[in-house]
């Protein structure tokens, strides 16, 4: 069993697409597949700040990113012996993140998700939104955005996973991904143009 932690790990304060980039040395991996418990831990220790962050983006609430994190883990001691190396594991290990907890916001808030009204314009291409301001007051502007919207624009802007991909995990079509990133980019703009980002909970170590 990996060990767990009281509280979750600090947020990151960096929006990058390599936080979740971390190369393994295959001895440990190979250990892993293996079941050896201190290599499973070594490895747990490696991602759980970005599998946390990751959580966070997506689900929005810090005991349910932790929670996501935690099942996350599980999944991997239950899978660690598929893997067979043919993709980097660090994204092999993220897509388990992402499918636990867009799994997540199914169970909590059904079917289907929120989305932007489509009143709401996009707005032409310009600088993604997490350049316009620093890192806490992002942090707050994210968790006003619908839950998929915020989803859709952290994993393609960020994660850098494509339209296609997206549309697959969230059983959308390309298009209303597209349309996501468009008109939440233009919302995040908004919000964080305007001020309208009020003081609102941020996790901490």
């Amino acid at each position: 069993m990996l060990a767990t932690q009281s509280r979750p790990p600090a947020s990151d304060r960096s929006v990058s697409a390599a936080s979740f980039q971390i190369e393994l040395p295959e001895l440990v991996l190979a250990r892993a597949r293996r079941g050896d418990v201190r290599a499973l831990e070594q490895i747990y220790r490696a991602f759980e700040r970005p599998a946390y962050t990751l959580a966070l983006r997506i689900v929005g609430d810090v005991e349910s990113a932790r929670e996501v994190m935690h099942d996350a883990m599980l999944r991997l001691i239950e899978r660690i012996a598929q893997f067979r190396g043919d993709a980097p594991f660090w994204g092999w290990l993220r897509q388990i993140v992402v499918n636990e907890a867009l799994m997540r916001l199914r169970r909590e808030r059904g079917a289907t998700f929120e989305d932007l009204d489509d009143r709401e314009e996009a707005q032409g291409d310009g600088p993604p939104p997490w350049m316009l301001a620093d890192a806490a007051r992002l942090e707050r502007a994210l968790t006003l955005l619908p839950a998929l919207t915020r989803s859709v624009l952290w994993l393609y802007h960020v994660e850098e996973y494509t339209h296609q991909e997206i549309a697959e995990m969230t059983g959308k079509s390309v298009s209303f991904s597209k349309s996501q990133v468009a008109r939440g980019s233009s919302r995040l703009r908004h919000l964080l143009d305007n001020e309208e980002v009020a003081p609102c909970l941020v996790a901490t170590a």
